[in-house]
This record gives C-alpha cells, structure tokens and sequence, in this order.
C-alpha cells in the first residue's frame, strides 16, 4: 500500500514527464497553465529535488510561485529547501533558467498573491483551507 508522500512524489514525476514531452507545455488538468520545474537542492539531503508548480511572470525574467502545498497546514519540502539554498533553476517552456529565490513580504507579497487569486481562484481556496501564510517566492534571475 502506498502512502500519500509516494502518491505525491507519482504524480510529480508524472507531471515531469509530460511537461518534458509537451516541450514544456503542461497537459491535463493543468493545459494552458503557467507551470514551471522548479530544481531545488535538499536542505538535509543535498540532493536535487524537481517540483511542478504554477507560476505568475513578473516580467523582467522574474517570476512567482507559492507554496500552497494545497492547503496544508505546513509549507511544501521545495519552500524549506529553497530557504536554505537559495539558489535554484527552473524549466519554463523548453529553456532551463537560474534564479535567486527570496520570500516576497508585505506590499510586494499582497500585490502578487492577489493577482495570482484572482487569475486561479484555487489559490483563494488553498489560503481558506490553512491558518498559515501562504508564502510568494520570488525567483530574481541570475
């Protein structure tokens, strides 16, 4: 029997794969989605890590993505690993990019968060479903 971390780390490797074989472009439920592969390293493990995750172009090379974890009640593995490693890379479309990734806060956070509900209104769903703050990364180009 698995459990839901092994049905998670499925349905990553799965969205990998078709994001790859599309030439970056997201099939299923996520068609026509802003979706990334965000490559971060393991804080405890030191291993590579890959997460799809939807993302909010700021322009200039720089992009958003939140780490809802769907509304659970802790932040996603990616988030803890960026924060201790800062530096990362992410497929868009078919191009690999580096970034540096910082917690957005205050105003810069509420513009970027309530642009990102109001453009996916599952992220006003996730926000309800947990009493933690929804953190906005922000991924500045290298």
């Amino acid at each position: 029997m698995s459990s839901p971390i092994d049905e998670l780390h499925e349905w990553n490797r799965k969205m990998v794969e078709e994001f790859r074989a599309n030439g970056g472009k997201p099939g299923g439920p996520f068609a026509g989605s802003p979706l990334l592969l965000l490559h971060t390293i393991g804080a405890r493990t030191g291993e590579e890590r890959i997460n799809p995750l939807m993302y909010q172009d700021l322009m200039n090379g720089k992009v958003a993505v939140f780490a809802t974890a769907n509304g659970a009640p802790t932040h996603p593995d990616w988030y803890y690993n960026l924060v201790v490693n800062p530096n990362v890379s992410a497929e868009i479309g078919s191009e690999s990019r580096r970034f540096r990734a910082s917690t957005a806060l205050g105003e810069e956070r509420e513009e970027v968060w309530s642009r990102q509900k109001l453009r996916f209104p599952s992220f006003a769903d996730f926000e309800e479903m947990t009493i933690r703050q929804i953190p906005v990364v922000i991924l500045e180009p290298k």
